[in-house]
């Protein structure tokens, strides 16, 4: 089996029974923040596009990259269409023109046979509210010879599915680094900011970690890490090794990025023994490099050009080169984008929120108060508890949660019917925020879900009884096996330190006396102190 990594979570994968594209995303995304990193621009992409299967694992457009689907893949590939609630990842693709798909099952293992031969595959679909009604998704292919899990962004809870359908995984092609805007978004002091933004990346990593051990992989390839940030209004986001002051200079031993790049991972499992030399052992590939595997024996491995050269202390000369080069294709994208006439954006937004705050009891009451959109000189008020938008009302101070918003952005996704704010201008992190107390997850879940089978799902969802009676023994604490978030087995996702409970999976935390989560409204914990 050949596998050529084709930028972020993008990999060609070559065997005797065909060829499978995964997630080739090329062209600038998310209001033209996000750039693959390291560039992969330069690539053949009408040769990777004669494939033989396409799997594009969900329509976050780091991931779905419709210029390049449309331009580059041959609408004669095969499908393999992962198992979502919705249908809106078919419904797109079929906008594009492709029309064969493979409609596999959740977590069962399929046959697929082509002209060339036959493949075993498996797509693990993510269908919680926190990965979006349309879905994230995981893929596990094997020739008979060699087996390999392309991760990408997927967060699974139950990984014995696939050691139980394929045995031993040679090849995990694995997420390390997140895709989110906090802290770096949000009004806060900028050492504070500094300290939440050490404690995500760190918790990215170890998450990371934990999948290594219970993957088992022999080789484990970091992927789906962060963009390049090559706007002049962004570029501080970037990792540079090290804290950007107020100027965009590095300042030393203070780390504001989030997103640690395949050098630092490979790092991480140095220092933490997941790189054992045996078990797992990592391996760096960047956008070109390609790796030939006979099981789990790695026979060669080629980059187009030494991987250290875009790392560490080449790494902002590298960057700087990208921004100019990458300078008039962001500046096109945003010729693109709706200008702001300075007409009343409350009408517009009525029209869209109230017809989803009016199918969305449980939702809006989840939200529970009014939130604040500051959109230049205008300012919109969602009001959840009375399902309508209106103005502010005199006297109504500072919102809970609030978001400051350029006006042409929401012009662009209102003129494009864009069915997910989350996914396009938050990722973007071309704005601002505040909240006062903890995250709500029900207010990310609504702009996520901006239409009527979207809506309707995650409020179902929302609203379905879990089982949570099985208990698990850990650290002195009786507690729920599954995780009240999603589910995880905490078991195998939970730390306890003290008396707080983190669950890796996503970074949410416990006080265990309580039971009260830390991270968000709601969403209790039962747990008692053994001997207690």
């Amino acid at each position: 089996m050949q596998i050529t990594s084709i930028g972020h979570a993008g990999f060609h994968i070559q065997t005797s029974a065909g060829s499978i594209l995964c997630d080739p995303w090329v062209n600038p995304a998310y209001f033209s923040s996000w750039v693959p990193f390291p560039d992969n621009s330069e690539l053949d992409w009408k040769a990777l596009g004669d494939c033989d299967y396409l799997y594009v694992s969900h329509l976050h457009r780091d991931h779905f990259d419709e210029q390049n689907l449309r331009d580059n893949v041959n609408k004669d590939a095969t499908v393999l269409l992962p198992d979502y609630p919705v249908p809106d990842l078919q419904g797109e693709l079929e906008k594009l023109g492709f029309r064969k798909f493979v409609e596999t099952t959740d977590s069962v293992k399929t046959t697929i046979t082509g002209d060339k031969g036959s493949l075993d595959v498996m797509i693990i679909a993510l269908r919680a509210p926190a990965d979006g009604p349309i879905g994230d998704s995981g893929l596990v292919v094997s020739d008979g010879e060699t087996t390999v899990f392309n991760m990408n962004d997927a967060r699974p809870i139950d990984l014995d599915v696939i050691s139980e359908a394929f045995g031993h995984v040679d090849v995990h092609l694995l997420q390390y680094s997140g895709a989110i805007w906090y802290p770096m978004v949000y009004d806060i002091p900028r050492k504070s900011k500094a300290n939440f933004a050490a404690q995500k990346r760190q918790r990215g990593m170890d998450r990371a970690r934990s999948y290594i051990e219970q993957v088992g992989a022999t080789w484990v390839v970091p992927s789906a890490g962060p963009p390049m940030f090559l706007d002049e209004d962004l570029f501080a986001l970037n990792d540079f090794g090290s804290g950007i002051d107020d100027g965009s200079h590095p300042v030393p031993g203070e780390v504001t990025s989030i997103f640690p790049d395949q050098e630092t991972f490979l790092e991480q499992m140095t220092i933490h023994g997941t790189d054992d030399g045996e078990r797992h052992r990592g391996l760096m590939m960047v956008s070109g490099s390609v790796a030939d595997f006979t099981g789990s024996t790695l026979n060669e491995v080629s980059h187009p050009y030494p991987p250290e050269q875009v790392f560490g202390e080449h790494k902002r000369a590298y960057l700087e080169r990208m921004k100019e080069k990458f300078a008039p294709v962001i500046a096109a994208q945003k010729a693109t984008w709706a200008v702001d006439d300075g007409e009343p954006l409350l009408e517009p937004l009525k029209q869209l929120f109230e017809p989803i705050m009016a199918q969305s009891d449980l939702i809006c009451d989840g939200i529970g108060y009014p939130v604040g959109l500051v959109l230049g000189d205008q300012t919109v008020v969602l009001d959840f508890p009375n399902r309508i938008v209106r103005e502010p009302k005199e006297g109504e101070g500072k919102y809970r949660y609030g978001f400051r918003i350029a006006p042409e952005l929401v012009r662009t996704v209102l003129r494009d019917d864009e069915p997910d704010w989350v996914n396009t201008i938050f990722l973007s992190t071309r704005f601002t925020t505040w909240r006062i107390g903890g995250y709500n997850e029900y207010l990310y879940t609504f702009f996520k879900c901006l239409t009527d089978e979207r809506i309707a799902y995650a409020d179902g969802w929302f609203a379905e009884a879990h089982d949570d009676s099985a208990s698990i023994n850990k650290d002195g604490w009786e507690l729920q096996r599954r995780c009240p978030h999603l589910k995880a087995d905490l078991s195998k996702f939970g730390v306890i330190e003290g008396e707080k409970l983190t669950c890796n999976l996503h970074g949410w935390q416990w006080d265990l006396p309580t039971g009260r989560c830390l991270t968000s409204r709601g969403h209790e914990l039962r747990a008692k102190q053994l001997g207690s």
